[in-house]
């Protein structure tokens, strides 16, 4: 049995969603700013997440659903997915994105994964707005010790795990998987993954070679 590990945001979608929430209440191009210095490991990513977050207040409950139905997979995202779950490869998305857009992306293409490991953006008591918080287990946590977390549970070698990402924040869990693969990687990440791939396609033919998936 292998584990292969995806990055959200930036890999299995070329969204990214505190930008489409930004886009609700003017403040897109802020987001985008902090989002590229956090992704080429320029600030903190708990503290870039926060300050997204923070810059979201006050966002109507409307907004926020309109902009996570606006969250795609990747062409070639979902038929990758669905050919591992078929292969009984386990699938996990871990990403310091929000569920619910992951949730709606996926359900959209009509696939699955086994995990998800995500955070979340709060609304106030009355569930009309969001708060300007983010919660979860990927603020201050980090991808390593989700992807450790998840080989032990389902009884996997640390070496028998893939990781696919592209920014700072997957650097934790792409340098103790068995096989780092970088998804268009930001400069401050390729240096740290066996293998770069620019489409799905790709990542599946790698996955191929490597035995992950088997030769149809």
């Amino acid at each position: 049995m292998t584990v292969v590990a995806f990055d959200f945001d930036g890999t299995l979608s070329d969204s990214e969603m505190t930008v489409l929430l930004g886009d609700r209440c003017g403040v897109a191009d802020d987001m985008a700013e902090i989002t590229e210095r956090s992704m080429n490991d320029e600030i903190d990513y708990a503290e870039s997440l926060r300050k997204r977050a923070a810059l979201l207040e006050g966002l109507p409950e409307a907004d926020v659903e309109a902009a996570f139905d606006e969250v795609e997979l990747r062409e070639g995202a979902a038929d990758l997915i669905e050919e591992l779950n078929e292969a009984g490869v386990t699938t996990a998305i871990l990403t310091g994105g929000f569920e619910r857009g992951v949730a709606a992306a996926l359900e959209r293409e009509g696939v699955s994964v086994d995990h998800i490991v995500s955070n979340r953006l709060p609304m106030t008591d009355d569930a009309t707005e969001l708060t300007g918080a983010v919660e979860g287990p990927l603020i201050e946590g980090t991808k390593d010790d989700a992807l450790e977390d998840l080989a032990d549970d389902v009884g996997v070698d640390m070496d028998d795990t893939v990781a696919v990402g592209d920014g700072a924040n997957d650097l934790p869990m792409l340098r103790v998987a068995g096989l780092s693969i970088g998804f268009e990687p930001k400069p401050a990440v390729e240096p740290h993954c066996e293998l770069v791939v620019t489409s799905m396609t790709e990542a599946r033919e790698v996955l191929l070679e490597e035995g992950v998936l088997p030769e149809p």
